[in-house]
């Protein structure tokens, strides 16, 4: 018997009421979010700070993930960083034994809601509006947040699923 999972989020149809523009970010974003719980559903704690290779550990990348989300999604609203998000900068990637995977997940789950509420909130006008990017206020656009936020989230899933299959295998 063939397995047939779901197809890919992008191929599922739009998401309601998200601009067209932006259905492809959300869909990136959904997608990354469905292959961190799959890899990760039997992933063991005790090897969530570990690093193979010296690569980032996967308590790193899921940190790194919701933080990034955060800010990116907080300079497309044309705001500035607050005290708790850069202190959360400051921290990513510090291992703790108080902090566990569920908890990094449910994190992350919530940073994902938030951004595709924002996007559901995006005026299609707006996305070719400047926007600015840390204290150097580098200039982007609204959309060029919004797809890197997207596009960074990608970047770091597919690292965080090596690196979780590395210490699975080696496990």
């Amino acid at each position: 018997m063939q397995n047939n999972p779901k197809p890919e989020v992008w191929l599922r149809g739009p998401l309601p009421n998200i601009a067209d523009l932006l259905q492809p970010a959300a869909h990136a974003m959904l997608q990354a979010q469905e292959e961190i719980h799959a890899a990760l559903n039997h992933f063991p704690e005790k090897l969530l700070w570990e690093r193979p290779a010296d690569v980032a550990s996967v308590g790193f990348h899921l940190q790194h993930l919701t933080g990034v989300l955060d800010r990116l999604f907080t300079y497309a609203r044309q705001e500035s960083l607050a005290e708790h998000q850069l202190s959360y900068l400051k921290n990513e990637g510090n291992p703790s034994p108080d902090i566990h995977l569920k908890a990094l997940l449910q994190a992350f789950d919530r940073q994902i809601l938030t951004a595709l509420n924002q996007l559901k909130q995006t005026d299609p006008a707006t996305l070719t509006e400047v926007r600015y990017v840390g204290r150097a206020m580098v200039p982007s656009t609204h959309l060029g947040l919004l797809f890197h936020a997207a596009e960074h989230t990608q970047r770091h899933t597919g690292q965080l699923l090596v690196t979780a299959k590395i210490l699975t295998a080696n496990h």
